[in-house]
């Protein structure tokens, strides 16, 4: 099951970028982490989507769910 998702990601260049799953080019490219971030949050959460913040190694440090999530929670 493929699952949508939006990427905060670093710029080779500088910078963050705010990409879809999948896209090559960057749907925005901010100064800041927390533009990017922000930015993101919102867009993810009209599509219903999950959110991945990467970090300057490009590794995921966090992510958010805007999903459709069982509530409650199981477990």
């Amino acid at each position: 099951m493929s699952k949508k998702s939006r990427h905060v990601v670093p710029n080779s260049e500088g910078g963050w970028d705010s990409k879809k799953s999948g896209a090559e080019r960057a749907s925005k490219h901010f100064d800041t982490k927390k533009e990017a971030e922000k930015y993101s949050r919102e867009l993810s959460k009209k599509e219903g989507s999950e959110l991945f913040i990467h970090g300057k190694d490009g590794k995921i440090q966090r992510k958010d769910s805007h999903g459709n999530d069982p509530f409650p929670p199981k477990g």
